[in-house]
């Protein structure tokens, strides 16, 4: 195993703050709502992601062990893990798996090449973290992390590239079917541009070893990001899941049928989602059949038309019978959607939590009743960790340009107007001029009601007018503040754009390479010890 490795071993202290993430500006009111527990959102799911909601929810998962084939959890395991240097960890876990006193803590992310944005690493991060924190908590049991890939996904879109340092580097590849599936033909382009930018040094050394034992030495994305996700979080227990295997979807074979016969998904998610919609937008809609067939290159929709079960794109069919024993038969070519993937998850795990990024727990909160119908625990939902990383100079320049913590969340334009106004020399902020205006034509009004109403729209149009002169006015002097002010505006924007590149957030754009290349291992030990699931906060941390 190399010495990129994620340990919990701390070396370094970081220093970190924290807001809430309301006060960020980038989540939306579902997540907002949830964490502040607000009524309007509480019939979504059950157990609440704190401690006294954990511990409901061990006693309620306990109720549903009799449904788990854990055996079959367990080999299948076993087998995908024969190739790969397995920690004593790792392999105490997978073992623990067979116990009914065991349950999993569970996320899940797509195949991102060389793991795609920061975020991927906080999500591991939390599932680690909230497992020890929870053994702590609750000794007598054992937790499990699982890192849950999603090898059956076909978005190769989504997963094909990376950014190191404002650069993309992309994996440029004709595909169709499951990315899991995919070969790793063309990545050697890949590394050969990645390793120009990466230049030299012991870090720069250990993450072109990492790329290349990767991708270079593996025959498909799927066992590629195994091994990867190994290499970083295997010293730490981490147990990788491909679920894209006949013996698991065998244990999936009576929910893949209800949905072919009686489409469950869809009819309880769109009950659900008639009261959802009424406070919150809604993040995936149903389809009638909420399956795809997988074979080879392969992954379509199955539609029903007429009585026949139909794959889309294709010329295959099915009658009832026929697609019903095609289930027995190979249940490993019925691949759910992001709607069912939950259930799936849920009837082959011993599960107590599901860790996601604002987006998927927007969508799991239209499964509860669906979960309810089938007779499957619905999880616990937790929102994964989510970080702003900065360096120690960056901090120090917050600090000389007079941005707070949480002043740096805001859009640029609003940021560079709010600091313009608060060092300029002259009041720039008409608000003043703007009322003493409001209140003479309100005098204006009423004299036009005590004597010719038809003066009234000629007040209004006059006042409209002057009001937007003022505005202009407002904005020419801001402008030239700026101008005036160039230097401090042009350092506000650079820090800015570095700590937000593409305008949003640092997590959802920055490899982890990027700041190993210049932090080495002092970065893993930082996110460790920062990254605390249970404190729901957004974390700001020095590196």
């Amino acid at each position: 195993m190399l010495i990129l490795v994620f340990l919990t071993k701390i070396k370094y202290v970081a220093q970190s703050t924290s807001i809430s993430f309301s006060e960020t500006g980038y989540f939306t009111k579902t997540i907002c709502d949830y964490l502040d527990q607000k009524e309007t959102i509480r019939q979504f799911y059950d157990n609440f992601s704190d401690l006294k909601g954990f511990e409901k929810q061990i006693e309620s998962r306990s109720r549903f062990n009799d449904q788990l084939d854990r055996k079959s959890l367990v080999e299948v395991i076993k087998s995908q893990y024969k190739n790969l240097d397995t920690s004593l960890k790792t392999q105490k876990n997978i073992e623990s798996l067979i116990s009914e006193n065991t349950f999993t803590v569970t996320t899940g992310h797509q195949l991102n090449l060389f793991t795609g944005p920061l975020y991927f690493l906080y999500k591991i991060i939390s599932t680690i973290n909230l497992t020890l924190q929870l053994k702590k908590e609750f000794p007598t049991y054992n937790f499990v992390p699982i890192y849950w890939m999603a090898t059956e996904d076909h978005d190769f879109e989504e997963i094909q590239y990376f950014n190191f340092k404002g650069n993309e580097i992309c994996w440029r590849k004709d595909t169709s079917g499951a990315v899991g599936r995919l070969d790793n033909s063309g990545l050697q382009d890949v590394y050969d541009e990645f390793e120009k930018l990466l230049g030299k040094g012991k870090n720069a050394q250990e993450i072109k070893e990492l790329f290349q034992n990767t991708y270079l030495n593996h025959n498909n994305l799927a066992t590629a990001t195994q091994y990867l996700a190994n290499e970083l979080f295997g010293v730490n227990g981490l147990v990788v899941l491909d679920a894209d295997e006949k013996g698991l979807k065998k244990c999936f074979i009576p929910q893949i049928k209800d949905e072919l016969l009686h489409q469950s998904c869809h009819k309880e998610v769109s009950n659900t989602i008639k009261e959802l919609e009424k406070n919150y937008k809604i993040q995936v809609n149903p389809r009638e059949i909420n399956l795809f067939y997988l074979d080879h290159n392969l992954r379509e929709r199955i539609i029903l038309e007429n009585g026949i079960y139909k794959i889309n794109n294709t010329e295959i069919t099915f009658s009832e019978k026929e697609i019903l024993k095609e289930v027995d038969t190979n249940p490993e070519k019925f691949s759910p959607n992001v709607l069912m993937r939950p259930l799936y998850q849920e009837v082959i795990l011993p599960n107590l939590c599901y860790i996601g990024g604002g987006g998927e727990l927007a969508y799991w909160l239209e499964l509860k009743n669906y979960f309810n119908s089938l007779k499957i625990s619905y999880p616990i939902l937790l929102l994964r960790n989510s970080a702003l990383l900065f360096t120690r100079k960056q901090g120090e320049k917050m600090k000389k340009l007079g941005i707070s913590k949480k002043e740096i969340f805001q859009k640029q334009t609003a940021l560079l107007n709010h600091k313009v106004k608060d060092i300029s020399e002259i009041n720039i902020d008409f608000s003043e001029q703007r009322k003493q205006l409001k209140n003479m034509f309100q005098d204006l009004k009423e004299l036009s009601n005590r004597t010719d109403r038809s003066f009234l729209g000629a007040v209004k149009a006059q006042e409209k007018k002057q009001i937007n002169g003022i505005d202009k006015l407002e904005k020419r002097l801001l402008k030239a503040q700026k101008r005036k002010l160039a230097d401090i505006v042009e350092r506000i924007t650079i820090l800015q754009n570095e700590l937000f590149p593409n305008y949003s957030l640092q997590e959802r754009n920055s490899n982890f390479s990027e700041f190993y290349s210049e932090h080495g291992s002092r970065i893993n030990d930082i996110l460790f010890k920062s990254l605390q699931p249970l404190n729901q906060q957004f974390d700001l941390i020095e590196i």
